[in-house]
C-alpha cells in the first residue's frame, strides 16, 4: 500500500529479458533503502514492484508478463527515469490518498500548459475508467497522487505544483505520452457493492436498484458502518 507522495526519482540501470519476462534492476538515487528488506514492494512510476535483490545502490525486480501487458515497463530502457516510493508504513502520513499500486490502464497526456507557476496538464483515460474518474477526486499518474481538477470531454485535468514537478519526473512529461493511471479505490469497491458482489459492473438499473436499498443497516453488514 502506498500514498502516491514520491520519495525519490531513480532510473532503469539494466533491462534482463527471462523467459518471456523481464527482471529490472533499478537505480533509486536518494531514494534510502536502509529499512528495505527482500520482498518488499516499492511503487516504480505507480507499479508495484516487489525487491528480489538488493545489489547496494537500488534494487532489482522480477515483471511479470499481466504487468507488461497493462504498463509501459516494456517500453522502458536504460536510464529511463522513474518515480520512486517505498510501500507506507502504520506510522507514515497519509499525504496523499490510499494507492494499490496496480495500474488500472493507459493515460494519454493531451495537454500541457503553464498555469502561473505550475504545470496544466488534461490528460485523456481509456474510455473503461472515465466513469471513476471525479472532479475534486484522487489520480494516480505515474505514482503521483494528485486532484483532477475538472472533466472534459478529452478526459480530466489537473494542476502540478512547483515543488511535485521537481521532484517527480512530471517535470519532463510531454503531450503524447502516455502515463500510468491508477483510479481511486474507493470508486472500485462502491461498483462491486452495487452490483451485489458479481464480477461485472453493475448496469444503470442495477445500480439504482441496489442504491435505494442502501440503508444504515445495509452499510452495517458491509463494513461501512458501526
Amino acid at each position: 500500500m502506498f500514498t502516491g507522495i514520491i520519495e525519490a526519482v531513480g532510473s532503469v540501470a539494466s533491462v534482463e529479458n527471462k523467459q518471456g519476462d523481464l527482471r529490472l534492476r533499478i537505480h533509486t538515487g536518494s531514494l534510502d533503502l536502509a529499512d528495505v528488506k527482500l520482498g518488499d514492494s516499492i511503487a516504480t512510476n505507480g507499479v508495484c514492484l516487489t525487491v528480489v535483490e538488493l545489489p547496494g545502490d537500488g534494487f532489482v525486480a522480477d515483471v511479470s508478463r499481466e504487468s507488461l501487458a497493462h504498463t509501459q515497463i516494456g517500453s522502458w530502457g536504460k536510464g529511463t527515469a522513474v518515480n520512486l516510493e517505498k510501500a507506507m508504513m502504520p506510522t507514515t502520513r497519509m499525504g496523499g490518498h490510499i494507492v494499490t499500486g496496480h495500474v488500472d490502464g493507459l493515460g494519454t497526456i493531451k495537454k500541457r500548459n503553464a498555469d502561473a507557476r505550475s504545470i496544466q496538464f488534461v490528460i485523456e483515460p481509456p474510455a473503461n475508467l472515465k466513469k471513476y474518474i471525479a472532479a475534486k477526486g484522487s489520480i494516480t499518474v505515474d505514482g503521483v497522487s494528485l486532484t483532477a481538477n475538472a472533466l472534459n470531454p478529452n478526459g480530466f485535468e489537473l494542476n502540478v505544483v512547483p515543488h511535485t514537478a521537481e521532484e517527480t519526473t512530471l517535470y519532463a512529461a510531454k503531450e503524447g505520452q502516455q502515463v500510468h493511471l491508477e483510479v481511486d479505490i474507493i470508486a472500485r469497491y462502491l461498483e462491486q457493492l452495487l452490483a451485489g458482489g458479481n464480477n461485472q459492473p453493475a448496469k444503470s438499473g442495477a445500480a439504482q436498484t441496489a442504491k435505494s436499498s442502501i440503508d444504515q443497516a445495509f452499510l452495517a453488514k458491509n463494513g461501512f458502518w458501526k
